[in-house]
C-alpha cells in the first residue's frame, strides 16, 4: 500500500502540471497513466487567454521551465526539440458544396481574427505527444511519483481517503490518497469507477468527430491580417465544420466535428472512406489536401459532446476536461481546463485539511458546470446558424469580445473583472437573448438586426475594434484598439500602454 496526498488520474499536460503544483504546495503526490509517453492526443490549440493562466501558473507556483511555452517565439528558443506550430489567430472559411471558395471582396465568406499582432508573442498549437512527455518530466523533476502502464482497476471512498486498486506489469498496486483528481478526459475513470450519471448538453446536437494527423498538407495562402495558415482554420459548413491545424515538424493535425445526421450520411464510422467523400464536396479543401498523408489511422468520437452528472465529492474531483466536453470549435477547451486547474491549486493551497475544503470543491463544482453549459450554449448556437454564415460569424465574435476583454483585464491586475469563462456571470454579459434569437433568423433583414444588436451588446466589452463595418470582416491585432478602451476597464491608457509593451505588443506607445 502506497499512501499520497494526492493522486492524480490522467498525465495529460493538465494533469501533469496540477501535480507540479501540488508538489511545490508540499503535498506528496503520485501522477497515475494508464499508456505510455510519447502518445498520440488531441486538444492542441492554446489561445491568448490560455497561454496567460498558463503563465499566470508558471509565476505563482515556481516553475519557471513552462514559461517559454507561453509564447511562440520564447518556446521555439528554449525547447526547438518539441514541436509546435504558430497559431497567429482564428481563420474562418464558409465553405459550399461543389464550389470553390469565391474571391469575395466584401469577405462575406470568411472571418480573420488575429490574435496577436507579431510572430514572436503568437499563440502555438501543441503537437501532444511531445508536449505532453515535456509536462511528465516536468512533473518527475519536481517529484512527484510518476507511474505508467497502469490499468487501474476501481476507485472506493473511505472517510479520509479514496482507495484506488490496480495492476501494473502484472503485480497488484493498492495506492490510497487523501485526495483523486481526475484527468482523464470524458468519460474517464472516476466517471466510470463511480458510475456517475452522463446528462445532456441542453439545446446541444449529438455530434461525431473524425480526425488524424497528416503530412503534405498545402497551404492555402490567402490574403488577411495574418498568414491564414498560421492559425486555428475552421472551414464552415451546414452541419459541421473542418479544422486544419500546423505544427512546426511538417505534421498537421485536421478532422471533422459535425451533427449526427452529417456522419450518418458521409459514414463517419469507416474511418479514411469517410474523410475522403466528405473533402470531395468542397473543391477548396479538396486540393489542400490532395497530396496529404495521414500519419496513423482514423480515429472515429461517435459520442463528441459530454456532461458528468457530479463534478466532485468529498475527496476527489475530475477536472473540467473529465467533467464535460463541447466542441473543440474556437479551442474552448484549454482556457476551462487551465482555469479549472487554477481553482483547484487555490484550494489546494488555502483549504487544504480545513473546514473550507468541502464548500470549496463543490464552488469548483458549480464553477465548472456552470462555464461548461455557457460554452454549450453558445457553440450549440454556431451549429444551429453555420448554414447562415452572417448570423455564425455575428455569434462568433461575441466569443471574441469575451475573450479578448478577459485576457485584457487579467493583465491589467483585474481579474476580478473576468472571472469566469465568457463572462457568463457577468450581469451585462448575458448573451442568451442574442443566442435564441440567431436561432430563429428567417431573413437578411433579422439577420442584419441581429448583428447590429450584438454591436452594440459588445460595446462595453469591445476591446478589439470587433463588428466594425469598414473591416470586413478581418479583425487585426491593433494596440489601438486597445488604448481606446482603456475605460472600459477602469484603467488609463498610459497603464494600457505599458502592459502592452510589456507583453512585446507593437504600436503600443
Amino acid at each position: 500500500m502506497s499512501d499520497y496526498d494526492i493522486a492524480i488520474v490522467g498525465s495529460g499536460f493538465a494533469g501533469s502540471l496540477l501535480a507540479m503544483i501540488a508538489r511545490r504546495l508540499g503535498k506528496s503526490v503520485v501522477l497515475l497513466e494508464r499508456g505510455k509517453h510519447p502518445r498520440f492526443a488531441i486538444g492542441e490549440s492554446t489561445t491568448p487567454l490560455s497561454n496567460l493562466l498558463l503563465e499566470e501558473l508558471s509565476v505563482r507556483y515556481g516553475l519557471p521551465n513552462l514559461l517559454p511555452l507561453c509564447k511562440w517565439g520564447t518556446w521555439r528558443k528554449a525547447y526547438p526539440d518539441v514541436a509546435c506550430g504558430l497559431k497567429r489567430g482564428f481563420t474562418f472559411y464558409r465553405q459550399q458544396p461543389g464550389r470553390r471558395a469565391p474571391m469575395d471582396l466584401d469577405r462575406q465568406d470568411q472571418l480573420l481574427v488575429a490574435a496577436s499582432p507579431n510572430d514572436a508573442i503568437g499563440d502555438t498549437h501543441w503537437y501532444r505527444a511531445e508536449v505532453d512527455s515535456l509536462f511528465v518530466s516536468e512533473a518527475r523533476k519536481a517529484g512527484v511519483d510518476y507511474l505508467d502502464e497502469v490499468r487501474l482497476e476501481s476507485a472506493c471512498q473511505e472517510e479520509d481517503e479514496v482507495r484506488l486498486e490496480a495492476t501494473r506489469h502484472g503485480e497488484r498496486l493498492d495506492i490510497s490518497a487523501g485526495f483523486v483528481v481526475d484527468a482523464t478526459g470524458p468519460r474517464g475513470f472516476l466517471h466510470r469507477a463511480f458510475a456517475l450519471q452522463e446528462l445532456p448538453l441542453p439545446d446541444f446536437p449529438p455530434t461525431e468527430a473524425l480526425y488524424t494527423h497528416f503530412t503534405d498538407v498545402r497551404r492555402l495562402d490567402e490574403p488577411g491580417p495574418y498568414p491564414v495558415d498560421d492559425a486555428a482554420v475552421h472551414h464552415i459548413f451546414e452541419g459541421g465544420w473542418i479544422w486544419v491545424l500546423r505544427f512546426g515538424n511538417g505534421i498537421t493535425s485536421a478532422g471533422v466535428a459535425a451533427t449526427g445526421e452529417v456522419a450518418a450520411r458521409f459514414r463517419f464510422g469507416e474511418g479514411a472512406p469517410a474523410w475522403q467523400r466528405l473533402i470531395e464536396q468542397f473543391p477548396t479543401i479538396h486540393r489542400q489536401f490532395a497530396a496529404a498523408i495521414p500519419e496513423r489511422p482514423f480515429v472515429h468520437a461517435p459520442r463528441l459532446s459530454f456532461r458528468s452528472g457530479a463534478i466532485a465529492g468529498r475527496r476527489w474531483a475530475l477536472l473540467p476536461s473529465a467533467a464535460g466536453f463541447v466542441d473543440p470549435l474556437l479551442s474552448t477547451g484549454f482556457p476551462l481546463t487551465l482555469m479549472g486547474v487554477a481553482r483547484l491549486a487555490e484550494i489546494i493551497e488555502r483549504d487544504w485539511e480545513s473546514a473550507r475544503f468541502g464548500p470549496a470543491l463543490a464552488a469548483y463544482a458549480r464553477h465548472t458546470e456552470d462555464e461548461l453549459l455557457a460554452t454549450a450554449r453558445l457553440i450549440g448556437s454556431l451549429y444551429a446558424t453555420m448554414a447562415n454564415f452572417p448570423v455564425f460569424v455575428t455569434l462568433t465574435l461575441l466569443y471574441f469580445a469575451a475573450a479578448s476583454f478577459s485576457e485584457t483585464a487579467r493583465r491589467l491586475g483585474k481579474a476580478h473583472l473576468a472571472g469566469s469563462f465568457l463572462l457568463h456571470d457577468n450581469p451585462a454579459f448575458q448573451m442568451r437573448q442574442l443566442l435564441d434569437r440567431a436561432r430563429a433568423i428567417r431573413d437578411r433583414a433579422e439577420s442584419q438586426a441581429l448583428s447590429d444588436d450584438m454591436r452594440r451588446f459588445i460595446e462595453p466589452f469591445n476591446v478589439a475594434g470587433l463588428g466594425d463595418p469598414q473591416r470586413r470582416n478581418w479583425y487585426p491585432a491593433e494596440a489601438e484598439d486597445m488604448l481606446r478602451a482603456a475605460s472600459k476597464l477602469g484603467a488609463g491608457r498610459d497603464e494600457v500602454a505599458r502592459v502592452l509593451e510589456r507583453c512585446g505588443f507593437s504600436g503600443a506607445g
